[in-house]
């Protein structure tokens, strides 16, 4: 069995493990949810002293053109992902469709510099848009329950079975983590990793202005909205009736005592 076999059943178990241990201990959504406040906390601590300065400054001194080149470069490296875990879920024609925006984007399009599989899609009737599936969703669709909601520290709003598929997703699909495992950390993982984060928090930035402005508990918003999209993503925005939120007099949603998340439609 090779090396990555191993890797692949260990992360396997601890997912099981964890999942199993934390039903066992509670069924609430957020029973670790003392140690996720504090984690949310530093997060945000991280965020405003360090990470959102730097994305800022990424911003003003990027030229637009540069920094829609450098998103579409790290989108195309999604879309490997995204092929894989679709046909891990035998949704082939969303496989077929992001394997199609890889090859057009990596060849026509310089090694995904150009997003040319969106601008067809956007000038014809072929369907190659962006779509969004990873282990998370795999595991989901194969009846993997998410288990407790869990902050991560510097990732943010995950749960025990995202988290997992986190590991797997980068540890096996990512091209650049996986595909070529002699890249070498420092000089190549490592800056790319942070060039994602660093971009990707960029394009975040007003997003972030509008939830501060929007959110009484902005801890209590993510989690929420984080549980309900991930909910919603697993069954591809179909997701059936949840019968552990029940309607009070008020018309708000309320756990019933065995909990659970909250559906959007």
């Amino acid at each position: 069995m090779t090396l990555y076999r191993y890797k692949f059943l260990v992360l396997m178990l601890l997912g099981y493990m964890l999942i199993g241990c934390a039903s066992v201990e509670n069924n609430k959504r957020d029973p670790l949810e003392s140690m996720n406040r504090a984690v949310f906390a530093f997060n945000e601590k991280f965020e405003e002293i360090i990470f959102d300065p730097v994305a800022r400054g990424y911003r003003a001194v990027t030229p637009d053109p540069l920094e829609m080149i450098i998103g579409n470069v790290f989108s195309n490296f999604s879309d490997v992902v995204i092929t894989a875990n679709a046909l891990l879920q035998l949704k082939f024609d969303t496989a077929a469709a992001s394997a199609a925006r890889v090859l057009v984007n990596t060849t026509f399009g310089v090694f995904g510099i150009i997003d040319i599989a969106s601008d067809i899609s956007a000038v014809s009737d072929i369907n190659i848009n962006k779509r969004n599936e990873d282990f998370g969703q795999t595991l989901g669709r194969y009846g993997i329950g998410p288990g407790p909601y869990l902050v991560l520290p510097f990732l943010g709003p995950s749960s025990i079975r995202d988290t997992v598929g986190i590991a797997v997703d980068s540890s096996f699909f990512h091209p650049i983590w996986s595909i070529y495992p002699d890249f070498d950390f420092l000089t190549v993982r490592f800056p790319t990793s942070m060039g994602w984060a660093v971009d990707a928090r960029a394009q975040m930035l007003d997003t972030d202005k509008t939830l501060e402005e929007a959110a009484l508990d902005k801890y209590e918003f993510v989690r929420d909205a984080y549980l309900q999209r991930r909910r919603s993503l697993v069954y591809d925005g179909k997701p059936p009736p949840d019968e552990s939120f029940e309607a009070n007099e008020n018309g708000e949603a309320e756990e019933d005592e065995n909990g659970g998340g909250e559906v959007i439609k």
